[in-house]
C-alpha cells in the first residue's frame, strides 16, 4: 500500500462530495493476519492474509447509504461514491440520521497509554508452529487424554482509521496473538471433549503453550465418564469460563438498538435494580492491553469510562447517536462499524463487582447443585428474559464436586436470575468482560 489509511479516508470523502453528498465518514482497515493448524504432531492447515477494505457512508438530508471495497484506486473510490450517492437517494428519509456536531468530537487522546500495538515483530510461522505442537504435546501428556482436535496459534494485526466531513480524523493499530485447542477424553460413544484457549495483545502476555495445553487436557481427562444430572431445582454455579454470557445477556438486553426496537426484557427498567444492590457493572474502554479498548468510537465522540449498572441500579443503555436520537438522549460514544455497515451500538470492556469469596468456597455451601463450564445452544427469549441452555460440568454435593455431568437443560428468566447472583472472587484481569463465577439459585434442571 503506498498510500496512508488517513489520506484514504479523505479521498474517500472528497468524492463523495463530489458526487453529491452533503455529508460522509470513512473507515480504512488495513490488515494482517497468520494462522497456523496442527493436527497429530503435523502441520495441518496453514494460511496468511493482507488486505486493506474501505467503506464510505454517505448522507443526502435524512438519508443514508454505505458501500465498501477492497480495491484502493481512483476509478474505484469515484464508483464507490457515485453508487452510494445514488443509493442514499432512494433510502428511506430516517430523521435521526447524521454526524457528530463538531463540537461533541475527540479532540485529544493518548493511544500510546492504551497500549493496544505490540511492537514486538510478528512471529514467524516456523514459531506459530512450534507453538502449537507444543500446546498439543502438553495435552496428550495429560493421563486420559486419547486425542487432541487441531490446534490452533495465530497472529494478527489491524490499522484503522476514521475519517468524516465533520471535520473529524482519527485512527490507532490493534495487535492479537492466540492459541487454542480443543482435548478429548476416552473413545467411541465415552468422549468427552473440552478445551482451553488465550489470547492477548501483546505476545509476551500469553501463557507458555505448556501452560495452556496441559489445561485443555486436564479439562477433558476430568469430563470422563459424564452422566446426565437428576432433574429439579438446584443452585447453578457458573463458571468463570462462562459466567460472561449471563452479563452479556444484560448486554444485549441495554443495547440502544434493542431498546429501540422493543425488544428488550429490560425495557422500562431504567432507573431500577436489576442486579443486586451491592453489584456494579462499569465499562471501561481505556483499560490498557484489552482488547476491547479504543481511544474514541466509530463516529469519533471521545470514550470514557461510565457505571452501566451502580449499586444494582440501571443507570443507562449503550447508545451511537442514531439510537440516542431516537430515544431523545445523548450518545455514550459506544458506536462501532465495519467497512460496510453505518454505525451501531456496541460495548468495550466491562467489569462487574467481585465477591468476597472464592468459586471453592461457593461449591461448599452449595451443599447440592452444578457447576457448569461449558454451555452449547441459546433459547433466550428476548422480550421476556426466559432463559434455556444445553449445558454440562460437574455435580456438587455435600459441598463438593463428585463427578462429571453433561446433556442437561438448565432454564429460569433471566430479570429473576441476575438479581439473584452471588459472584466468586476469580475474575481475570485480561479478559475484556471481567466477571467472575456467578452462582444462581433455584434454577430449573432437566437431567434424567
Amino acid at each position: 500500500m503506498t498510500q496512508s489509511l488517513e489520506t484514504l479516508t479523505l479521498k474517500l470523502i472528497d468524492a463523495a462530495r463530489t458526487a453529491g453528498a452533503e455529508a460522509a465518514d470513512a473507515i480504512a482497515v488495513d490488515g494482517t493476519s497468520v494462522s497456523i493448524d496442527v493436527l497429530k504432531g503435523k502441520l495441518e492447515h496453514a494460511e496468511r492474509a493482507e488486505g486493506v477494505d474501505i467503506g464510505l457512508r454517505v448522507i443526502i438530508g435524512h438519508r443514508q447509504a454505505s458501500v465498501s471495497a477492497s480495491d484502493t484506486s481512483p476509478a474505484t473510490i469515484a464508483a464507490m461514491a457515485e453508487r452510494a450517492v445514488a443509493m442514499a437517494r432512494e433510502a428511506p428519509d430516517d430523521p435521526t440520521v447524521g454526524l457528530a456536531d463538531p463540537g461533541q468530537l475527540a479532540r485529544d487522546w493518548d493511544v500510546a497509554a492504551l497500549e493496544l500495538d505490540d511492537p514486538a515483530p510478528e512471529p514467524a510461522p516456523g514459531e506459530l508452529e512450534d507453538h502449537a505442537r507444543r500446546a498439543e504435546a502438553a495435552a496428550l501428556a495429560v493421563r486420559g487424554v486419547s486425542q487432541v482436535q487441531a490446534t490452533s496459534a495465530g497472529y494478527g494485526r489491524r490499522q484503522i482509521h476514521i475519517a468524516a466531513s465533520n471535520g473529524f480524523s482519527g485512527g490507532y493499530a490493534r495487535t492479537d496473538r492466540a492459541l487454542s485447542l480443543a482435548a478429548i477424553s476416552g473413545t467411541g460413544a465415552h468422549m468427552e471433549r473440552d478445551y482451553n484457549g488465550e489470547s492477548r495483545i501483546f505476545q509476551a502476555d500469553l501463557p507458555s503453550p505448556e501452560e495452556i495445553g496441559r489445561i485443555a487436557g486436564e479439562r477433558a481427562a476430568a469430563r470422563a465418564g459424564a452422566k446426565q444430572p437428576p432433574t429439579g431445582a438446584y443452585p447453578v454455579l457458573f463458571d468463570e469460563r462462562v459466567a460472561s454470557s449471563l452479563i452479556g445477556h444484560l448486554l444485549m438486553a441495554i443495547n440502544g438498538s434493542s431498546i429501540v426496537r422493543g425488544s428488550s426484557f429490560l425495557r422500562g427498567k431504567l432507573g431500577e435494580p436489576v442486579l443486586p444492590d451491592a453489584l456494579s457493572l462499569i465499562e471501561d474502554p481505556h483499560r490498557p492491553r484489552i482488547s476491547g479498548s479504543r481511544p474514541f468510537d466509530a463516529e469519533g465522540l471521545p470514550t470514557k469510562p461510565r457505571a452501566i449498572v451502580e449499586n444494582g441500579l440501571l443507570t443507562g443503555w449503550t447508545l451511537d447517536l442514531a439510537t440516542a436520537r431516537k430515544l431523545g438522549m445523548q450518545s455514550t460514544a459506544n458506536a462501532s462499524r465495519g467497512t460496510s455497515s453505518p454505525p451501531s451500538p456496541s460495548i468495550s470492556n466491562v467489569a462487574l463487582t467481585q465477591g468476597e469469596k472464592s468459586r471453592e468456597d461457593l461449591i461448599a455451601e452449595i451443599g447440592t447443585g452444578l457447576l457448569v463450564t461449558s454451555l452449547i445452544g441459546s433459547t433466550v427469549n428476548p422480550n421476556t428474559g426466559d432463559y434455556s441452555r444445553g449445558a454440562s460440568g460437574f455435580w456438587i454435593e455435600n459441598g463438593a464436586i463428585t463427578r462429571p455431568v453433561n446433556e442437561c437443560t438448565i432454564a429460569g428468566n433471566l430479570i429473576d436470575m441476575l438479581r439473584r447472583i452471588v459472584p466468586a472472587n476469580d475474575a481475570q484481569p485480561h479478559r475484556s468482560h471481567m466477571v467472575p463465577s456467578l452462582l444462581v439459585e433455584g434454577l430449573t434442571l432437566a437431567g434424567n
